[in-house]
């Protein structure tokens, strides 16, 4: 026997089995493409009438320019819709579902694996995705969270403000001197426009940096989809499914990629929905604000604060969902959750850090662009005299300029919301143009009627080791605020 001139024969191929009424309507379908020569040169006919079943709309698209398409497609959506209702669930699921059944089938047949054997995987999620215990511990780690960003930064946040009005400032205000603008309206406007607008600003960069590296790290670690899985339950109760928890859960970083996020979700009513309810959920740009209200305010409480506010953030998101549904989205149907969760792993400390960087270098950006231009505009609107009262240019009192009055004129309309006086309403005002705007305005309001305490003479090398000691210091308080998190305080009376 010549064995090379044997023809080779190929197995047969898997068939998987969708079960009898959708293997009917797939040799259904098959016989129609089989109708249309252009089709079926195209594309295999099962493959082709499984994806049409699937809603695939790229394909569709494509086959409304090919002869025959369109009739096709309209057949294709009669049997999909008997199929819904004879189902009473998506098709697509069904079948991904039959695929999944196979594939666990297969797998079993040829894998032998002890049968009490549980990975660690397993075995932390069995805690982490506990029906009961899952949304506490949820809750348990964003309070971590929190508090990291609230109280365990502080000491970095004091370091960033002593440099911004420390050395920053008298390095601005001796290079002035030296080109001889010493006491001008050009020096007025450095320290008290730029510095004091932009620098009160770029003092909550560590506060976001450890928002960032947390997210980063519950990311990195797999525990977010864990997270979406959990929520999944109160996400279908306003009419959403748990993959919109994602894009909410990067809202916490910044609205805009959070808007983007959308996309990912495959039902166009969620994605509309999802949209309508990520701007409650309070951003990297309203952290500065609460840091900033809750510290003044609430200092010995302020990661308490910070976290209530994002729980008011989310309950209030929840209670407009549930208004939502009820109203503009009560024929939307609710999508079936299909994800897989990833093997918890270690975090990759040059991941995390990429991504925290790349959204700080965004906030930085967004500081030294809008918000300069608009601390610069605040300056000269505060620098303007109105009235008789009002002094020369550069050397206004602040209660009689041109921002006090246009911010006057304006906050009585904002009086039922706590916001009666001009220097509240003005900051408000300010905060339409970016949210971070808020703190630049109070920094320039409150700071621009001070008197000035004029800081003893130092060199440029005391500066420089005053920078180098207040980071030191403020390290190691930060590591020394850690405990603080569960409420152990081993600073030794350090506030």
């Amino acid at each position: 026997m010549n064995l090379l001139n044997e023809t080779a024969v190929a197995p047969a191929a898997k068939v998987v089995d969708y079960g009898r009424k959708l293997e009917a309507a797939i040799q259904a379908i098959q016989a129609d493409i089989a109708a249309y020569p252009a089709i079926q040169q195209q594309y295999p006919a099962r493959w082709l009438a499984i994806k049409l079943l699937e809603q695939d709309h790229d394909l569709q698209t494509r086959l409304l320019a090919i002869e025959g398409g369109p009739a096709l497609l309209t057949k294709t959506q009669l049997a999909y819709a008997r199929l819904a209702a004879d189902y009473g669930e998506e098709i697509d699921v069904l079948i991904a579902d039959r695929r999944y059944t196979y594939i666990h089938e297969l797998v079993g047949r040829v894998m032998q694996k002890p049968p009490e054997t549980l990975s660690l995987t397993d075995k932390i999620d069995r805690l982490v995705t506990h029906r009961l215990l899952g949304v506490p511990i949820f809750m348990a780690v964003m309070w971590v969270v929190f508090k990291l960003t609230a109280v365990v930064s502080a000491p970095l946040l004091d370091w960033v403000d002593g440099v911004v009005s420390g050395p920053i400032t008298h390095w601005a205000a001796a290079l002035l001197a030296w080109v001889g603008l010493g006491g001008s309206w050009v020096e007025a406007l450095a320290l008290d426009g730029v510095i004091a607008g932009v620098g009160g600003v770029l003092v909550f960069v560590p506060v976001l940096m450890f928002l960032y590296v947390s997210l980063a790290v519950l990311e990195d670690t797999g525990y977010m989809a864990r997270a979406a899985f959990v929520m999944d339950g109160l996400m279908n109760r306003i009419g959403l499914q748990g993959k919109s928890f994602l894009p909410m859960m990067v809202g916490f970083g910044c609205t805009v990629p959070a808007i983007y996020a959308t996309r990912t979700l495959e039902n166009e009513k969620d994605r509309i929905l999802t949209g309508l309810l990520v701007p409650f959920m309070s951003c990297g740009a309203r952290l500065p604000v609460y840091v900033l209200f809750a510290t003044v305010f609430f200092s010995a409480y302020a990661g308490a604060v910070v976290f209530s506010m994002y729980v008011l953030g989310i309950i209030t998101a929840v209670l407009l969902g549930l208004v939502l549904r009820k109203t503009l989205f009560k024929d939307k149907e609710q999508t079936a959750l299909l994800m897989e969760l990833p093997p918890y792993r270690r975090p990759n400390w040059r991941t995390i850090w990429s991504h925290t960087w790349e959204r700080t270098r965004s906030f930085i950006q967004n500081a030294w662009s809008l918000i300069l231009i608009t601390s610069v505009i605040l300056w000269l609107l505060m620098a303007i005299p109105v009235g008789a009262e009002g002094g020369s240019f550069a050397d206004t009192d602040v209660d009689h300029s041109l921002f006090s009055s246009v911010a006057g004129a304006i906050s009585p309309a904002l009086e039922p919301l706590g916001f009666g006086t001009w220097e509240a309403g003005g900051a408000l005002i300010s905060g339409f143009v970016a949210k971070e705007v808020v703190v630049s305005t109070f920094a320039q309001v409150y700071g621009m009627g001070e008197t000035a305490v004029t800081p003893a003479p130092t060199t440029f090398l005391q500066d420089i080791g005053q920078i180098g000691r207040g980071f030191g210091t403020a390290v190691l308080d930060t590591i020394k605020a850690i405990p603080l998190i569960v409420g152990i305080d081993v600073r030794g009376g350090a506030g």
